[in-house]
Order: C-alpha cells, then sequence, then structure tokens
C-alpha cells in the first residue's frame, strides 16, 4: 500500500488521468476516490488545483468522445452492446433516454453523478446526432462541475483523507487485500441481480415465429411497444399492430384490454 502511496505523491496527475480516462472510457473502475486524494494532495501543495481539475477533465472527454462517435457511426447497435455488457443493467438505458429525452444536450451537465447514465449517454447523444461541438460544450461542463467537487472535498478533509491514508498504509498489503474484496463483492451482486434478471425475461419471453403464430391465431394478442420515444428514433422498425404506450403509464393508456387476450410487451 505504501508503494500506491509513493505512486499517488510522485506521479499524482498521471494517475488520475489514467484512472478517469479508464473510467469514462467504460470499465467499473472508482475514479471519485482518486479524486478526492488529489484534491488533498493539491491542499498540500503536490500539484495545483488548476492542473488536477484540467487534467481529470481531459481525461474524461477522452474517455467519452469515442463512445459519443461510435453512437453517432453504430446508432443504437452501441447501446445494445452497452446494456450486454452493463454491470447495471436495470439503470443502463431505460432511464438514460428519459433523462435526455427530457433535458436533452443539458442533461450531460449531471451525467456523472447518475449511476448508468456516464457509460451510456456519450453513445446515445451521439445516436440522437447532437452536434459535436454541442456535445463537447455540455460535456466538459459537467465533467468539471464532476471532477470540482471530488476534489473540493478532498481539500476541505485532506487531514482526513492524510489519515486514512497513514492508516492503509500501516495495512500494507492486508489494505489492497480488503479494498480488492470490497470491489469484487460489489461486482458480484451487480452480476448476480442482472444473471436474476435476464434468467426472468428468457422464462417469459415469446420468440419470433412463436409471436408470428399468436398473431394468425383466431385471437391474436395485444401487443404493447414500450420503448422510450428516443429508441423509436433511433430504430424505426415496429411489429405491426403495437401499440406504442409510455412504460410508465400502461394501466391507463389501455383500459380496455379483455381479460382473456394474450398481452405481449415489446421493449428494448
Amino acid at each position: 500500500m505504501q508503494n500506491l502511496i509513493d505512486l499517488l505523491t510522485q506521479h499524482g496527475l498521471l494517475v488520475v488521468f489514467i484512472n478517469v480516462l479508464l473510467t469514462q472510457a467504460g470499465l467499473p473502475l472508482p475514479a471519485v476516490p482518486v479524486l478526492v486524494i488529489g484534491g488533498a494532495f493539491a491542499a498540500q501543495g503536490e500539484f495545483g488545483y488548476a492542473a488536477l481539475v484540467l487534467t481529470a477533465t481531459a481525461a474524461a472527454l477522452l474517455g467519452d468522445t469515442p463512445w459519443y462517435l461510435a453512437g453517432r457511426r453504430y446508432g443504437h447497435r452501441v447501446l445494445r452492446t452497452l446494456c450486454r455488457v452493463a454491470i447495471e443493467p436495470d439503470s443502463c438505458v431505460k432511464q438514460t433516454e428519459s433523462i435526455f429525452a427530457r433535458w436533452g444536450a443539458p442533461s450531460l451537465l449531471v451525467v456523472k453523478y447518475i449511476p448508468g447514465f456516464a457509460t451510456v449517454a456519450p453513445p446515445l447523444a451521439g445516436a440522437m446526432r447532437l452536434p459535436l461541438p454541442q456535445f463537447l460544450l455540455f460535456s466538459t461542463a459537467g465533467a468539471v462541475l464532476w471532477v470540482a467537487l471530488p476534489v473540493a472535498l478532498g481539500a476541505v478533509f485532506r487531514a482526513e483523507v492524510g489519515r486514512a491514508l497513514n492508516w492503509l498504509s500501516h495495512l500494507g498489503t492486508g489494505a489492497l487485500l480488503l479494498l480488492l474484496a470490497l470491489f469484487l463483492a460489489y461486482a458480484a451482486i451487480k452480476l448476480t441481480q442482472r444473471y436474476l434478471f435476464l434468467r426472468m425475461l428468457r422464462s417469459v419471453r415469446v420468440g419470433v415465429p412463436e409471436l408470428i403464430d399468436m398473431m394468425h391465431g383466431t385471437q391474436p394478442p395485444v401487443i404493447i411497444d414500450v420503448r422510450s420515444d428516443a429508441v423509436r428514433r433511433l430504430d424505426t422498425r415496429r411489429i405491426p399492430g403495437a401499440i406504442a404506450v409510455n412504460i410508465e403509464d400502461v394501466a391507463s393508456a389501455l383500459p380496455g384490454i379483455p381479460p382473456d387476450r394474450d398481452v405481449v410487451v415489446y421493449c428494448s
């Protein structure tokens, strides 16, 4: 652990840059604790606040921009890929689409404070054809806001951060093992939730051939398209006869469904 502290002391800005870059590129790494430590080091004169904020902001933009360009080129296919690998599928796309559809580009100001939104928002902005200058403007402002808060906390609580680092250094290898165990436990919980969620979906899934047979039967099902407006604009394909509704208001939108009719829900 002492080697890690020495690394932060000697190459703090480089560590911050790499950490933030990998986090914004999509890896499940904690960036905020490193920014807090960076703020404490800046308060102690190891480097300047401006250099720290600029370094972290540049790393965030370098991590976000390729995702934006991928979304602009490949559209909803990038989002579909992200959902397959996301550690938090429950907040992966649906929440992001709702926020982006409501607030547009200004939503990028708070993107990094919302779980699941930080990874999905840049490719979604690209897929929605947000102009590159507008994306860079709001992403830069959002990155500065995201960086400034933990840096300020680190500066204010620099004494507490120093004591915590000293305590961890005395634990030696045990501290690294503890941090690794906490990270693995978090990842295991999220992956288990994802597995159970996907298993539940598979158990009630209707395949394409089965749905076609149902649609040509004597009593075809009611098909509900609960995809968001953003996804419908990105992917204009739809199931014939599907009724587009808001997923939060399905009950009031379809009060006349007979209780003996099968209902097939189509989502993203």
